[in-house]
């Protein structure tokens, strides 16, 4: 019985399932003691591999999506959230707007929940099968700045392609040259209604030339970036402000 155990545990190795190897003889044991068919023990088998490889597939998501922190959805003090950022949390929760290729811009000032909602919506997407990317938007540039001098351009973008959702971050605290913001409009042109980012700024669209430096292209990245998008005004009262006030009323 051993060597035919070690040798089924080879070929699950060779053929990469997981989950099968681990625990395979008292498996066995269970299965003769319940007198199972041999098409139920093979179900069970598999059911558990599946489930296995599905669990792995998500954490590698999140792992792969580089977020700088987990935060969930269900975390989020919905109550705390600027006006506009409560009315369309329940909209967004559906992912929908991934499916349709939206884009989501979370504009206004630091501090009201708009990175902890665009990891959030992040998160779930992972969970539920998404391929998705974190990055701040200054980190994005210097990216496909250095793409771009080893002539890997092409390449970078023909990966970033593969994500169903990409979430750049912090818009307007540090404005661009003019390769900077070329290589931005491009890359971000090129997701244009086809797949979906979620791009948090603290800056009003009025503003987006102070970083830009650049009136044309300016106007033109704001129409690519807003059309058939969730446009969701977060301006209000800082949201890790409440945050810090509520844990201090519980501790004290």
């Amino acid at each position: 019985m051993n060597e035919i155990i070690n040798e089924i545990k080879k070929y699950v190795s060779e053929l990469k399932i997981p989950g099968v190897n681990q625990g395979l003889q008292m498996k066995i044991e269970e299965a003769y003691k319940l007198d199972q068919s041999y098409e139920e023990f093979l179900r069970d088998i598999f059911i558990e591999a599946y489930d296995i490889r599905k669990e792995n597939g998500r954490k590698n998501r999140i792992r792969n999506a580089k977020f700088p922190y987990q935060k969930h959805l269900d975390e989020l003090q919905v109550d705390y959230l600027p006006e506009e950022g409560r009315k369309k949390i329940r909209e967004l929760k559906t992912l929908k707007f991934i499916e349709e290729g939206r884009n989501i811009i979370l504009a206004g000032n630091p501090g009201t929940g708009k990175t902890h909602m665009s990891i959030g919506l992040g998160i779930d997407a992972c969970n539920k099968g998404y391929k998705v990317y974190f990055t701040t938007v200054s980190s994005l540039i210097n990216e496909l700045k250095e793409t771009r001098s080893d002539k890997k351009l092409y390449t970078f973008e023909k990966r970033f392609e593969k994500y169903d959702l990409i979430i750049a971050d912090e818009l307007g605290y540090i404005s661009f040259d003019k390769e900077g913001s070329e290589l931005l409009f491009t890359f971000l042109s090129l997701r244009a209604e086809r797949k979906s980012t979620i791009i948090t700024t603290n800056l009003s669209f009025d503003r987006w030339n102070e970083i830009f430096n650049d009136p044309v292209l300016t106007a033109a990245l704001i129409d690519r970036l807003t059309h058939k998008s969730y446009v969701i005004n977060m301006n209000g009262d800082s949201y890790r402000m409440k945050e810090t006030k509520e844990w201090l009323e519980k501790t004290n």
